[in-house]
């Protein structure tokens, strides 16, 4: 049982890693930080005080990349310059809750940005492999320098599309955001990398969906170990651990009481045993068990690590492409257990009218693709929601003390605000585990409809 249940963890990790590493989490083509109205680029190359960078050299006017499109929008104001760090402007609590629920390639712990690996393909120069300390990272996940035709811009890598763009590692001026229409006439916010007095457009970061959500197709491929792969890593390791340790004191101590944290995850693991497994699955849930145990313990340990305050807050479970991949393979397992007295129910329906066949055959039908997106929508829009309304509370703060120009007003929205935050944390302590088990037991009643026998 110990080995069927690392097995299946493995499997499963290694699934999401590779979505998750592509996904970068959609939530970051709808936000950006723009602080770019409050500085100038002062570098030797270039003296930008319009917000529309006049180029003297060679290249003339390049009024294409001075973030105007064919649909006449214009970006305001300058290039937010890396040299400048004592204006941030207005404090925007929306843009500040979607930055932090996003993923990123790097790992930021209050003021510490850890660098992660990247590993990017890009159709016209191929892979990169790199560390994004390239990037010289600094306050919000925005890059002073840009790498092999690469930036980041709010912790998330984008491709400069310019061919012209040096490939070595240069210092720009900064990043601009202009709000944008793309070829679907949807406004979008792109992203502008400012060098030798040029803005240079940037593609959107990539993402698995294949541009359906907003985010447009993009040149490039993002495989890399982000924040929310590298929490994965974490709890897996955790679990890992736990379980082996748990295996070992039972070997150590047979027959006797259980100690320590053997104490704590037996009452769950029996608990998800008896009122889930052995209910639904009926004689068959040991086969199915070690799939339960493993869905149940990493979603639970990813709600958890990500409640804990000041240490990354990575959103996993609260990312599309996470319960995307964990709904499938419910699905599949599903699919593929179905017996003749499960799909003869949704095919042919024995004594109903044909009539009426004709109306049910295709609810049930597609009753069967709406049960794992149900599970996926469920459990991210829980965990979004609860990170989002987390982060508006605490800008209570900001947005009452008008960002530090009135202290008076943030110490007295301090009060209140701690405790609308501590209440929310104790009831995201609560869903945590009420998700991980809503999807473990409604996991399991899908499987037990689709293994239960026919009564006669």
């Amino acid at each position: 049982m110990r080995k069927a249940i690392i097995c299946i963890f493995g499997i499963l990790f290694l699934s999401l890693a590779v979505l998750q590493a592509q996904d970068h989490s959609n939530h970051n083509h709808g936000h950006s930080h723009d602080h770019s109205t409050h500085s100038h680029d002062h570098s030797g190359h270039s003296h930008d005080h319009s917000g529309h960078s006049h180029d003297h050299g060679s290249h003339g006017h390049d009024h294409a990349a001075h973030g105007h499109d064919a649909h006449g929008e214009h970006g305001a104001g300058h290039c937010h310059a890396c040299d400048h760090h004592d204006d941030h402007g207005k404090f925007d609590p929306g843009a500040t809750a979607f930055h932090h629920i996003s993923d990123a390639n790097v790992y930021s712990i209050g003021p510490w940005n850890i660098p992660l690996p990247c590993m990017l393909y890009s159709t016209d120069d191929g892979w990169s492999f790199f560390m994004s300390s390239k990037f010289d990272i600094r306050e919000h996940g925005n890059g002073c320098y840009a790498y092999k035709g690469y930036v980041l811009d709010g912790g998330a890598v984008k491709k400069v599309v310019d061919p012209s763009f040096p490939k070595d590692r240069v210092k720009i001026g900064g990043l601009k955001h202009v709000v944008e229409k793309n070829s679907m006439g949807k406004k979008v916010t792109m992203t502008y990398a400012c060098y030798n007095g040029r803005e240079y457009k940037c593609d959107n970061n990539s993402a698995a969906d294949g541009g359906m959500f907003g985010g447009g197709l993009t040149s490039f491929y993002d495989f890399s170990f982000t924040k929310n792969v590298t929490a994965m890593f974490i709890v897996f390791l955790f679990l890992t651990w736990m379980f082996l340790t748990i295996a070992k004191r039972y070997k150590q101590r047979a027959g006797m009481a259980p100690t320590g944290i053997q104490s704590v995850i037996e009452p769950v693991f029996i608990f998800i045993q008896d009122e889930v497994a052995k209910p639904f699955l009926g004689h068959k849930w040991e086969k199915y068990l070690p799939l339960l145990m493993s869905i149940f313990f990493f979603i639970l340990g990813l709600n958890l690590f990500g409640q804990i305050p000041f240490f990354g807050g990575a959103n996993v479970t609260g990312s599309l492409a996470f319960t995307a991949v964990i709904a499938i393979i419910a699905f599949i397992v599903t699919t593929i257990s179905g017996n003749k007295h499960y799909w003869e129910h949704i095919l042919w329906m024995p004594g109903v009218p044909a009539w009426v066949k004709t109306i049910l055959t295709p609810v049930e039908v597609l009753g069967i693709f709406i049960k794992p997106l149900t599970l996926m929508l469920r459990l991210f829009a829980n965990i979004t929601a609860g990170h989002i309304v987390i982060i508006i509370f605490v800008s209570l703060i900001f947005i009452f003390g008008n960002s530090g120009a009135n202290p008076a007003a943030g110490w007295g929205a301090t009060i209140g605000s701690g405790i609308l935050t501590l209440f929310m944390m104790a009831i995201e302590l609560l869903v945590a585990f009420i998700q991980a088990f809503v999807f473990t037991i409604l996991t399991a009643s899908y499987i037990g409809a689709a293994t239960e026998e026919a009564h006669h």
